[in-house]
């Protein structure tokens, strides 16, 4: 080992949004930490999209603020455009998305973490991990020793980072930055379980070679709606994207070359994302398909790159420049980027608890892409909850676990846990049961009391938070009161909706949970309406209009928490516990569930291995 360089409480490995929430968090709750990163230009990176949010992303992105995280501000701070996706679909997959300038993104971000108190941001590259009695040490390239109470790993696509395009690869982060080429064997001689993902970005192309008059134009929303609680006011949309598709002649240029590509030439050993697939992927997979849609987006207002989402590549540069000429308004096209595929280290998640420490390994957490997840937003939420539980344990305080119920967090947090992954996960609405619940607008009426308590709300956001809720019931108790009389302007409204009309009085509640109906359609005849904002609101109008389905997962949550309410005794041989299955047996000894809730979850163990749990619990008690 090297010469003794310093102490902490909490190191954190990697400086992306993973590392950049975990190092915040820490560091906010008490605890003397540090953010190592391999270069500090990279801090906060977004080395694909240059956006925040999209579907259930968004919520994602609202939870952490909710609970005080930083993601949600920075994205405000640094926006470009905003568009609440969804909109022509219910009120539970509204999800905000964010254009963003990512230079700036990573400017503001890295200046927050060196202005935060307790926190300091490093430039080393950590090349072992080693425990050492109840501490762990890490020694960087330069020699130096830290030791630390508790490590967070949270190195993205840097771990044994290799880049691949056509024939060409070699070791690389992204972006052209150094990876991580020494860590992965040390983690491993941990007895960590590690295996090879894989992604890719396209290409990024100047934008006086675009002939924009092609296009089809995609505007931001107006006025754009912030991701912040604590912003106030986004101001105007600074840009516009752009919309095109790929043809018949891009599909031959790429089936032509398919065997020129690494993926299907068997150079790249590691499994891509299934939601988030390569060009050369969408056309194979996708054989019956005339076209696929691309969107041409700004990187930021001081540069001329365009990223070109949705043709993400690893196949040669010229192969490249003959598809990317294929496009309508791309004819002309000058790559500033060519498209790459990188390939790299991360654990099987299955290792990990719900407060994403390692059950083998206490005080050594991951975060992020390390964990087999993809995505910006799903980094930032393990960052967060890897942080927060980094601090509590050393501080000596019970853990903070995020139920499924609870959050798009902890829904992502246990499908890790308990399902494990196959291939890079995704956060999708489609994977909650609950996500009339878990709607984004309500982030913070769910969370922002649990950051409160841990101690990383404010007292002034606090304040606010406590003055919108009455705000809300004010409102509630308004349209419960307000009775509006019969009218002709009145069933003037109800006619051109198409909803029946009224001869007596009626509450405005009622006329607010008609499906045709909505505070915007009533504004004429609602008087008395107060000068709130417009979020209160869409949150109440969503809970009157859907009071039915919101009891019936309400009714499903109490169900699923008792089970999550019993608990699993730790240290369990689950094969001495007769009628189980051999499949759940071994699933169960190998993931070691907390609760009956989690077992239940959990690939491989049946509602009747449930039963029989259920059964053990209960004669257990009783002995």
């Amino acid at each position: 080992m090297g010469y003794e360089a310093g102490k902490y409480d909490v190191a954190v490995i990697g400086a992306g949004h993973a590392g950049i929430e975990a190092g915040l968090a820490a560091a906010r709750l008490g605890c003397r930490t540090a953010v190592f990163t391999i270069n500090m230009d990279a801090v906060g990176n977004c080395p694909c999209n240059p956006s925040i949010g999209g579907t259930a992303k968004g919520h994602l992105v609202r939870e952490i603020d909710a609970l005080g995280g930083e993601m949600g501000k920075t994205a405000d701070e640094c926006f470009l455009q905003m568009r609440m996706l969804n909109r022509g679909k219910g009120p539970a997959v509204h999800s905000l998305r964010a254009q963003i300038d990512r230079r700036k993104y990573s400017t503001v971000m890295k200046h927050k973490l060196e202005l935060q108190k307790n926190l300091d941001l490093r430039q080393a590259e950590i090349v072992s991990i080693e425990k050492s009695g109840d501490k762990w040490l890490l020694e960087t390239r330069m020699n130096a020793v830290f030791e630390c109470a508790a490590v967070i790993i949270a190195t993205g696509t840097f771990l044994g980072g290799k880049i691949y395009v056509g024939d060409v690869s070699f070791e690389s982060g992204p972006d052209g930055i150094f990876p991580a080429s020494y860590l992965g064997e040390s983690i491993r001689r941990l007895g960590i379980e590690t295996r090879r993902f894989k992604t890719g970005t396209p290409a990024r192309v100047l934008r006086s070679s675009i002939d924009f008059s092609q296009l089809e134009v995609q505007r931001g929303d107006e006025p754009p709606v912030p991701f912040s609680y604590d912003t106030d006011s986004l101001g105007e949309n600074k840009v516009v994207c752009h919309i095109s598709y790929t043809n018949e002649r891009t599909k031959d240029i790429i089936l032509k070359n398919i065997h020129r590509s690494p993926l299907y030439g068997g150079k790249i050993e590691g499994v891509g994302p299934r939601y988030c697939p390569s060009i050369e992927d969408k056309i194979v997979r996708f054989a019956d398909k005339p076209r696929h849609q691309l969107f041409i987006e700004p990187c930021g207002l001081d540069t001329e790159e365009m990223y070109i989402q949705g043709m993400s590549s690893s196949l040669p540069e010229d192969v490249q420049l003959d598809f990317y000429h294929t496009i309508k308004g791309l004819e002309n096209a000058l790559i500033m980027r060519s498209a790459y595929a990188i390939e790299y280290d991360c654990i099987d998640p299955l290792q990990l608890d719900s407060t994403l420490e390692f059950a083998e390994f206490p005080g050594l957490y991951g975060a992020g892409q390390f964990n087999g997840s993809s995505g910006y937003e799903e980094a930032a939420a393990q960052g967060l909850i890897a942080g927060i539980n980094a601090a509590l344990k050393i501080q000596g305080r019970e853990p903070f676990i995020l139920d499924r119920a609870s959050s798009y967090i902890g829904t992502l947090i246990d499908d890790l846990v308990t399902k494990g992954v196959s291939d890079p996960y995704r956060m999708m609405t489609s994977r909650s049961e609950y996500r009339l619940i878990l709607r984004q607008d309500n982030a913070d009426t769910r969370l922002t009391p649990l950051g409160r308590e841990l101690g990383l709300i404010s007292d002034e956001r606090w304040r606010k938070f406590n003055e919108k809720q009455e705000l809300k019931r004010n409102e509630y108790k308004r349209l419960r009161q307000t009775v509006v009389p019969p009218s002709e302007e009145l069933n003037d409204i109800l006619v051109s909706r198409e909803t029946s009309t009224v001869s007596t009085g009626i509450r405005l509640i009622e006329l607010i949970k008609r499906p045709q109906l909505g505070y915007e359609a009533l504004k004429a005849i609602d008087k008395d309406r107060p000068e709130i904002d417009s979020n209160i609101f869409e949150q109440v109008e969503i809970e009157v209009k859907y009071e039915g389905y919101i009891k019936r997962q309400e009714a499903q949550i109490e169900q699923m928490r008792r089970l999550e309410g019993k608990s699993l005794p730790k240290g369990i041989d689950y094969g001495e516990i007769s009628g189980l299955r051999l499949e759940a047996q071994e699933k169960l000894n190998k993931i070691k569930p907390q609760n009956l809730g989690q077992a239940s979850r959990i690939s491989g163990v049946s509602p009747a291995d449930i039963s029989v749990l259920v059964i053990w619990l209960s004669q257990r008690k009783k002995d």
